[in-house]
């Protein structure tokens, strides 16, 4: 019977996506560009908190936003109307970025003058965790409605995120979401990392945000 080699073909994929996160993030870090990736599962509010922070951030820094989807430009647009430059990359059908299509948008929406860059990934708390895109620091949204058990469900985003965000707190009432016992899940995957409750549609919390994310681009 002949002998049948068999390559493992997801280590050398993500061997490869390393080598090319590494240097996106180094060429990034050489012109002072700050990159945040930004994912949630669909529903958790990225679009929304992105608006909102742009907001409080834009007179201050210039930001660029890669918004990434399956297919739609819906929230690109949203982006554009805040000022910031937004660019909408379609995955055709991936459910997450890697480090080269990151490149390539990067590359797309320009980097210079720019201080932050955000990639909005797609929505999905299980493949996006996986990929190293090259950026900066990893942010995770998730929020109340979801329920306080994500970080036990989903162990591999709440240890690659380097911030929590837990959005619509103002719904805190109407759900059964232990704000305790959430930290206490999210310390469990990842002792020590940030949680910041927030509520991107009245505004609360948003200051904790932006102070975090003031503080990184500025290390």
């Amino acid at each position: 019977m002949s002998r049948i080699e068999i390559v493992d073909l997801k280590q050398n994929v993500l061997d490869d996506n390393d080598e090319m996160a590494n240097k996106t993030r180094d060429k990034l870090k050489e012109k002072g560009v700050f990159l945040l990736n930004l994912m949630s599962s669909p529903g958790a509010g990225k679009t929304t908190t992105l608006v909102k922070t742009i907001n409080l951030m834009k007179d201050k820094y210039s930001i660029g936003v890669m918004e990434a989807d399956i297919d739609s430009d819906v929230d690109a647009i949203k982006i554009a109307e805040t000022g910031a430059k937004s660019i909408q990359l379609h995955t055709g059908g991936m459910c997450h970025l890697d480090a080269t299509m990151t490149e390539q948008g990067l590359d797309a929406l320009g980097t210079d003058g720019l201080d932050l860059v955000v990639l909005e990934n797609v929505g999905n708390l299980v493949c996006p965790a996986e990929f190293d895109t090259g950026a900066t620091k990893n942010a995770c949204i998730v929020s109340v409605p979801e329920g306080d058990d994500k970080p036990l469900k989903y162990p591999l985003m709440f240890q690659v995120a380097d911030v929590v965000i837990v959005n619509k707190t103002d719904v805190l009432p109407y759900f059964d979401f232990d704000m305790e016992a959430f930290k206490n899940n999210v310390e469990l995957r990842h002792p020590g990392i940030p949680v910041i409750p927030i509520s991107a549609k009245t505004g609360e919390g948003m200051d904790k945000l932006v102070e975090w994310l003031e503080q990184q681009i500025s290390r």
